[in-house]
């Protein structure tokens, strides 16, 4: 199964593909669609969707694994994060690729064990995880590689059925 993984942004917006054959985790590719400040709204929400798009066409996943959006200070910033993670789930829904959302405790609770990890910690295994040389950057593509390393682990994946693991198919999991 390949799974996209997506950390959701405007600046940044992490992305990584890994293939995960039920045991093993590969990475395929990773890195970060990014837009600058003096673009306009419609502009950077446009480039995001158009790029988007050329991540699935071009990797096929069977899945993408986005984390859902934490808010606690600047709610403008998030309303446009919330664009852009609008986006992000018009492009895979329209390639017909099934989405998955996790919350960053439950990633991390999958990737370090710990749901309240730092974000070194999550760094430092997702390279442990995927025999990576050096820690992906930006960190944003460590959290979308995190996000895909969360789905291949939960019950809610495809490859519960696989494998003769309970699943939930619903697109999220409890926790």
């Amino acid at each position: 199964m390949r799974i996209l993984g997506i950390d959701p942004g405007i600046a940044i917006v992490g992305w990584g593909v890994v293939d995960f054959d039920g045991r093993n985790l590969k990475p395929v590719d990773f890195g970060a669609i990014t837009t600058t400040p003096d673009m306009k709204t419609e502009d950077r929400i446009a480039a995001v969707y158009r790029e988007m798009c050329a991540i699935i066409g071009k990797y096929a996943p069977d899945a993408m694994s986005v984390e859902e959006l934490f808010f606690n200070t600047n709610q403008k910033t998030g309303i446009i994060v919330a664009e852009s993670r609008g986006v992000i789930l018009l492009a895979a829904t329209l390639a017909k690729v099934p989405i998955y959302e996790y919350t960053p405790l439950q990633i991390k609770q999958a990737v370090v064990g710990y749901g309240r990890a730092e974000k070194n910690q999550v760094i430092a295994m997702v390279t442990t995880f995927l025999h990576l040389t050096k820690p992906p950057k930006p960190d944003d593509t460590a959290d979308a590689l995190a996000a895909a390393i969360c789905h291949a682990h939960s019950g809610t994946s495809a490859l519960a059925a696989l494998y003769n693991k309970p699943t939930t198919m619903r697109g999220k999991i409890d926790g």
